[in-house]
Formats: structure tokens, C-alpha cells, sequence
């Protein structure tokens, strides 16, 4: 078996890619961000990695200090993979990543794409500016997995789980959210066609939408 490539410099930027930079890593991150996950879940969040490749990658992460595996308390009684403190401060650098991926000409937006990849890039691109004065709790039902999403003085917060009676609740799958953000089709016509289910003040989820635009892609001068 060939081991693992290092760079074995003094260089912080190399050990931390020494860490986290080989394939799959930091999508592993990614989908540990906003909570705990089975490893089935992971799976599920990233279809092309196979079963022993996500078991290796989870091992040298528990192994550098990123993750940990921790059993839940009954009745659910199964394991989850979380991050650590330390892997929690990677947020910013996923959420910067792609930030800069987001500006790329050759990003397919026709791709598939991941749930929770879909709400870490709700904070990436969260405009603050568009948000001021708005304050609200959604609830956000996609499939099967809840998350909350909350909206005060100018920040977003996102996380895994439900809300006490929240301002609105809106249930939908990811192609249907991603028609609302990425779009200008009416909300009325997404909940007409039976695409979505929204309980609630409607205008939370009107201006929800517009908090996040979508950044312009890099000029070709800037490429050359």
C-alpha cells in the first residue's frame, strides 16, 4: 500500500495540508459543519467516495485532531462523527473556499449538489448589507433533514435541527431550494405547483431568498 503523501516542511501552510489536503478531507469538513453525522450519512452527502476510502480519511482525521467519534445518548444509542473545537475553526476557510470557487466560469451550476453544501454556501454567500434590519427564524425542512436558520442584526446562523415555532417553516427538496435562490420564479408559482409547503409569515421567505446573490465570475483579464 503507498502511504500517505506529506510535505514534511516547517511551512504551517503545508502541515495543515499534510492534515486536511488530501482528497476527500475537507468535504468530510464540509459535512460535519453544521453537526454530528452517522457514517452512513456521509455516505449519503458524498456519493462519489467509496467505503473504505471514507474510513481511511476519517481515521487520519480523527488521528491529526479534526474529528472525533462519539456514541449519541439513548434511545437513538448510534455513533456520529463530529468536529472537534479545533476542526469547527476550518469553517471559515471551507466558507472562504467557496467563496472563491463560486466566482469560477467553469463551476457547473447544473451539477449535483450536496444539502448540506447548499447551507454552508447560504453563509458564504450571505449578503449583510441586504439583511439589515431584518430579523427571523426559518425553519427548513429539505427531504428529511431539518435545519434552523436564524437572521439577527446582520448574521446568519445555520445549524442542524428544528426550531420552537418559528417564524416560518418551509419544506421543499434542494432542486426547489435552490429554484428560490438562484432564480427569479414567483414563490407563488413554486408553492402552486406543489413543489414546496411553506407554514408561516410568506414574507420571511421572500426576503430570505434575496439575502444571498450570487457572485460574478472572474473577468477573463483576471485569468491571463
Amino acid at each position: 500500500m503507498v502511504g500517505k503523501r506529506k510535505y514534511d516542511e516547517g511551512c504551517a501552510i503545508a502541515h495543515a495540508l499534510d492534515l486536511v489536503g488530501e482528497r476527500w478531507s475537507l468535504l468530510v469538513v464540509r459535512e460535519l459543519l453544521l453537526g454530528p453525522k452517522r457514517f452512513s450519512d456521509l455516505l449519503s452527502g458524498l456519493p462519489g467516495v467509496s467505503t473504505d476510502m471514507l474510513t481511511l480519511r476519517l481515521r487520519e482525521l480523527a488521528a491529526a485532531g479534526v474529528v472525533r467519534r462519539r456514541r449519541l445518548a439513548r434511545p437513538a444509542a448510534s455513533w456520529v462523527y463530529e468536529l472537534t473545537s479545533w476542526g469547527m475553526e476550518l469553517e471559515p476557510l471551507v466558507e472562504s473556499l467557496g467563496r472563491w470557487g463560486a466566482r469560477s466560469p467553469g463551476l457547473r451550476p447544473d451539477a449535483p449538489v450536496g444539502t448540506d453544501s447548499v447551507l454552508l454556501s447560504l453563509k458564504a454567500l450571505f449578503d449583510t448589507a441586504a439583511a439589515a434590519g431584518f430579523t427571523a427564524t426559518l425553519a427548513l425542512r429539505l427531504g428529511e433533514d431539518d435545519f434552523r436558520v436564524v437572521v439577527e442584526d446582520g448574521r446568519i446562523d445555520i445549524g442542524r435541527g428544528g426550531l420552537d415555532r418559528p417564524d416560518a417553516t418551509l419544506e421543499c427538496d434542494v432542486p426547489t431550494v435552490l429554484t428560490l435562490l438562484r432564480t427569479d420564479r414567483s414563490l407563488d408559482e413554486v408553492l402552486a405547483g406543489g413543489a414546496a409547503r411553506l407554514d408561516g409569515d410568506r414574507s420571511v421567505v421572500e426576503r430570505w431568498r434575496r439575502l444571498f446573490p450570487l457572485p460574478q465570475p472572474v473577468p477573463v483579464e483576471d485569468r491571463t
